[in-house]
């Protein structure tokens, strides 16, 4: 028991000396701060054979925003929603041939993501971050003419890993960008005449970078 004490007050006594020697702007740190932000960005997606064939692209613009709160010790957590709409033109695949049919169709993809994780601030402007998380995502494809049970909204469950920095503008103005990677797994090809059942895709995570706004120290 002794050595066990006298190891936790030396680690305490470490702890309290950095944190005094640290510039004002790196304690006010470990203080609890909550945040508001907004970003856009472009995600690439994992099915992109599928996105390709029905779109005309395997990516796409994102808009989003969210609140983000900061604990002691620079720990963070943050919930973010974000959209990705686009219209292509449903179609059939037989051998790897396409066929359009004709008829509009609409693809829309809504993550709404939790993510916990660490930022290096110690008062500098430029503060690094990493983060984990989880997502639930909706998926809506909605074609024109089309009877209701043609259509698809359903949501499925993934998780994600991002890590970004943030640059200070001003005390309660900061700007910053981030790239994320997504798993969003059995989420697509369920169905055997979907276009994704035809390329072997079934995820509907992807890649995605964006630049932010956060309005809050």
């Amino acid at each position: 028991m002794t050595l066990r004490s006298g190891k936790v007050s030396v680690i305490g006594v470490c702890v309290l000396a950095s944190w005094l020697v640290a510039p004002p702007e790196a304690r006010a740190q470990t203080e609890f701060m909550l945040r508001g932000f907004a970003d856009v960005g472009s995600t690439t997606f994992a099915a992109s054979q599928s996105f390709d064939a029905v779109l005309g692209s395997d990516r796409g613009l994102v808009f989003g925003g969210g609140v983000e709160a900061v604990f002691p010790w620079r720990v963070f957590a943050s919930l973010r929603g974000s959209r990705f709409r686009d219209t292509g033109e449903r179609l059939f695949v037989f051998n790897g041939q396409r066929f359009a049919l004709g008829i509009p169709t609409t693809v829309t993809v809504t993550p709404v993501q939790l993510t916990g994780g660490y930022r290096v601030d110690y008062g500098w402007r430029l503060v690094p971050y990493v983060g984990v998380g989880v997502g639930w995502h909706r998926y809506r494809e909605i074609s024109d003419f089309a009877e209701a049970a043609e259509n698809v909204d359903e949501r499925f469950t993934g998780y994600h890993i991002l890590g970004g920095a943030e640059f200070r503008i001003a005390r309660w103005v900061g700007t910053g960008a981030e790239v994320q990677w997504a798993t969003v797994p059995d989420a697509l090809g369920q169905d055997p005449n979907s276009v994704s059942k035809e390329f072997g895709e079934d995820n509907l995570g992807g890649v995605t970078v964006r630049v932010k706004i956060v309005v809050g120290r």
